[in-house]
């Protein structure tokens, strides 16, 4: 069985320990973790190898930052960039060769507030993606697009839309885009697992959304169709959201046939 989780981890240096308390409790095989916040000096290569987990990632101060782990092994990395965009400079993509597979790591743009230069950013990024994934799908690999979207794909991915109906995350432009991705022939594992109320992945620090369960599900595991049959499992680590100091996102993972 092969275990991959996506995990915001909002800062990695402040988080450090919640992160190797998970890793220690589930052991999943491949990680992808968004929102590092930490240049790559800062990044927690030793405490992690002690952990039992190779890694590769791509920092950025204050901000944004990406990574991929694997228990036992280093990940191959094959690119540390989204392509269409030489000047685009932040650190949101990151795709590697690990466990006879593609994964690539991703953190969307949010794209608040909209409408504005940064949903135009998101969208603009939604788009130098879709046409990246179009070739990763006609390459016939086993792939995994597992991150931080920032996109609830539907109303039933949401505790209560109303409130968040003009937020990026909802727009009709973002839910399209994704709904895009999926036509090229990718699957939302979670939502094949859980067609009906698929977990939540993410409660902000605010009026008590965690104690009251009022989360959003933005985080993201897309199969290619060579894994889809090989898919188990899957769920998401929701104590990890409980925890002291916690991310406002919980690990959300998959467990695959080998």
């Amino acid at each position: 069985m092969l275990r991959i989780a996506t995990f915001n981890i909002n800062g990695i240096r402040s988080r450090l320990p919640a992160l190797l308390a998970w890793l220690q409790r589930e052991a999943p095989d491949i990680v992808c973790l968004q929102e590092l916040k930490a240049v790559d000096r800062n990044f927690p290569v030793e405490a992690l190898a002690e952990a039992g987990y190779g890694a590769i990632w791509k920092g950025q101060p204050s901000w944004n930052g990406v990574a991929i782990l694997a228990r036992g092994m280093t990940p191959l990395e094959i690119r540390r960039e989204l392509p269409g965009d030489p000047a685009d400079s932040q650190s949101r993509y990151l795709e590697a060769a690990v466990r006879g597979g593609v994964v690539a790591c991703l953190y969307l743009p949010n794209g608040n507030p909209q409408p504005g230069p940064k949903f135009d950013y998101k969208l603009a990024w939604f788009e130098r993606l879709i046409r990246h994934a179009r070739g990763l799908l006609d390459s016939e690999h086993p792939v995994v697009l597992a991150g931080d979207f920032n996109v609830v794909p539907t109303d039933a991915d949401i505790y209560n839309p109303r409130s968040w109906r003009k937020d990026a995350l909802l727009q009709p432009e973002s839910r399209a885009c994704f709904q895009r991705l999926l036509d090229q022939g990718w699957t939302d594992a979670l939502k094949r697992l859980y067609p009906e109320a698929s977990p939540f992945t993410f409660w902000d620090y605010f009026r008590q959304h965690w104690q009251r369960d009022s989360g959003l599900r933005i985080d993201h595991l897309l199969l290619s169709p060579a894994l889809v049959e090989r898919l188990e499992g899957g769920g998401v680590d929701r104590w990890v959201r409980g925890e002291e100091h916690a991310s406002d996102h919980a690990p959300a993972w998959i467990s695959l046939a080998e």
